[in-house]
Parts: C-alpha cells; structure tokens; sequence
C-alpha cells in the first residue's frame, strides 16, 4: 500500500527507526559476550558498565540508534524539500520553464505539482504577452493580448493593449494632421494662385497701356480691386480659422439664447433686407449656455450669410431656439436650392464647395462653414446639417445650463 499522506509517512518512519534502534539493541545485546572480547572495546565498556550501570548504557545506545535510524529514514524527505527549493529559486529568477521533478503524491509532491501548473501558466502567458508586444513592435496595432482576469499579469496585458491602441491613435492622429496640413498648403495655393493671377493680369494689361480708354482702365482697375477684396478676405478668414483650431481663448459666460439670437438678427436686418428676405425667429425663453459670446456671433454670422447666399431663392430664413433634454438646439432654416445628398458629409470640410468647382461665383471662401464647425466644436457644441428639396436646416447643440 502506499501512502500518500506526509503524515503517515512521518509516522511510519519514526515506527521504522523505533523497530531499527530495538532490533539492534536487541542484537547487540545478544552479541555482548563477543564484543566484550575485543580488547580495544573491552576495557572502556566494562568501565561504564561498572560506573554507570548496563541500563543506561543500552538506553544512550538505543536513543544514538534511533536518532541515526530516523535521519537515515527521512533523508528523502530533505531532498524533496531541496528539488522544490532549487525550483523556487528558479521561478523567483524568472526561469518559468524549470520543473520540479519529484515522484511522491503526498503533500510535498502536490506543492511540486501545483508549482509546476502556476510555472506553466505564466510561462505559457508570458508567450502570449510576448508574441503581442513583437506584432505590435512590427506595427500590427491591431493585435490585442488576451486579458486573464484576476491576475496582475492579466493587468499588464490590459496596460498593453490600452497603450497599443492610444499609440494607433496617436500615429492616426499625426498622419490625419499631416494629411490636414498638406491639404490646406493644397487648397490655400489654389485659391490664393486663382485671384492672385487675375490681379496680375490685369495689372499686367494696365502696366502695357493695353486698354483702349479710361473707362475700359477703370474697368480693369475695379476688376483687380474686387480680386485683392476677395483675396484678402481669403486670408482673413485663413487666419481665423487657423487661430480657433490652434487653442483660441475663451471668455466663457452664460448666454440667454433667446434675446442673443433676436440681437443677432437686429444687427442683420440691413443685409436681410438690402437681398429682401425675411428672417423669422421662434425661440423658448431662458434657455441658457456657456459659450464665448463673441466667437457665438462669428458662427452664426457665417450661418445666416450661408443662408443668404445659397437659400436666397426661397426668401425666408427660419430661426428656431428649442430644448432638447438637457441640449439647447438652435437651428437656421433656409428654402433655397438643397444640398446635394453627396456632398452633405463634407459640407464642414476646408474649401469645399457645393458648386463642384472652385469658382467663387457665390462670393465663399469656403472656410465660412470649417470656421462655424471649429467654433461651435471648441465650446463643446455640435453641428449638423440636413437638406431636402424643400429646405436645408444647419442646427447647433450646446448642453443647457440649469
């Protein structure tokens, strides 16, 4: 039978060297006559016979009997105890592929065991973690370490997967801003190229005295005059848009929508009526935000000017101030011409124009609506937009204050 518990291991070898040290106290006892005849035995052991009696000296005998018996006994115990000691040692210096090989399935064989399965757990995890960190290290963002929970290496794989994704999108980021930047030196050298050009032809023609008479002079003259105007309010509106997304300050305060957009239509009324559209406004009061005021003014100045200028043909503007849950939507209405549907996810986008040239035959600069967008986003609003064949509505959000 064979046992498989450390205690009865330990009582059967304490039995053991019991039964040992008797047999051989009994064996001694019996070869005592023989032993007293070695001479160099002899003499001592009849002295601590006669001193010290024959009882004494058996049972001092029988105790060193036992003792020996018993360590010779438990000596595979001590080297169990050594093979998992050496194995601990290389789990702590982070050989996780060493094994402790021990044969008992007692209680020091399951501890062996039990390191053994936690050994290859993590070693089998550690390939894991590792063979992650190589596709990420190749660019591979996309791989994610499977997550164990409940365990600190399970926390490491999740920090790894957590900083993989913030450097995708940190290296999305930068090609999106340098893709944005190749893009605005593109869209600013076209349109400051296109009037730039007129400007110097004309000029050219005056330079060479190549008109016919004054007026045909003026003529050109009013021409390159209007050029540079648009020219400069291309830049104008350049440097704007670039100061809001380069971290404009703000001067946050709490804005009453109602009476802000009823101020705002009073200060437009001299252009609604000089292109004779009416301006309706349908609003809730003490609907309340935090914006800047002023920036405020600069995007919806760009809306209604929008609405002029494309949904001119319908002549009425509709302004609604609502809530919405705990949003404040403000939204400008016009009748005009709609939207193309394919045109409307770009609509905010950096000298896009609806027109499918590059003509500014409506007087944009195409950064009116990119300009609305950054400054309605800054403050933490949203547009959007949408158009039929009957009307095209530009709303914004903004969280209401309460």
């Amino acid at each position: 039978m064979r046992l498989q518990s450390i205690r009865l291991k330990m009582l059967f070898m304490l039995l053991t060297s019991i039964g040992i040290s008797a047999a051989l106290l009994i064996i001694l006892y019996a070869l005592s006559t023989l032993i007293l005849g070695i001479p160099v035995i002899k003499e001592p052991l009849a002295w601590l016979i006669n001193n010290i009696g024959s009882k004494p000296v058996l049972m001092v005998t029988g105790v060193i009997l036992f003792l020996v018996s018993y360590y010779m006994s438990t000596k595979w115990f001590v080297l169990d105890l050594k093979k998992i000691q050496t194995g601990v040692q290389d789990v702590t210096a982070g050989r996780f592929n060493a094994r402790i090989e021990l044969k008992s399935q007692d209680e020091v064989g399951n501890i062996a065991s039990s390191i053994n399965r936690m050994t290859e757990q993590l070693n089998a995890y550690l390939d894991e973690i590792t063979h992650g960190l190589r596709e990420i290290a190749k660019g591979n963002f996309d791989t994610e370490i499977p997550v164990h929970s409940g365990s600190q290496l399970g926390e490491v794989a999740e920090s790894i997967n957590q900083m993989s994704r913030q450097l995708h999108q940190s290296i999305l980021e930068e090609r999106n801003a340098e893709k944005t930047k190749n893009d605005l030196i593109t869209g600013v050298s076209h349109d400051l190229r296109t009037p730039l050009t007129s400007i110097l032809g004309f000029l050219e023609v005056i330079e060479e005295d190549r008109y016919q008479d004054e007026v045909e002079l003026r003529y050109y003259v009013n021409i390159a005059y209007e050029k540079a105007q648009n020219l400069k309010k291309l830049i104008d509106d350049l440097f704007e848009y670039t100061r809001i997304n380069n971290g404009l300050p703000l001067q946050i305060q709490e804005i009453d929508m109602a009476q802000f957009i009823r101020q705002l239509i009073e200060e437009t009324v001299p252009i609604l009526e000089k292109n004779r559209i009416a301006c309706n406004l349908s609003a809730e009061e003490g609907l309340v935000i935090q914006a800047d005021g002023a920036q405020l003014v600069r995007a919806y100045e760009n809306l209604i000017s929008n609405a002029i200028r494309y949904g001119g043909s319908g002549k009425r503007i509709d302004i609604a101030v609502r809530r919405d849950g705990d949003q404040v939507s403000i939204s400008f209405t016009n009748y005009g011409d709609p939207i193309p549907e394919r045109d409307l996810p770009f609509i905010f986008d950096r000298f896009y124009r609806v027109e499918g040239s590059r003509s500014k035959q409506t007087g944009g600069t195409g950064l009116g609506l990119a300009i609305t967008k950054s400054i309605v986003e800054v403050q933490g609003g949203e547009i959007r937009v949408r158009s039929d064949r009957h009307r095209t509505t530009f709303e914004t959000r903004f969280p209401r204050q309460i």
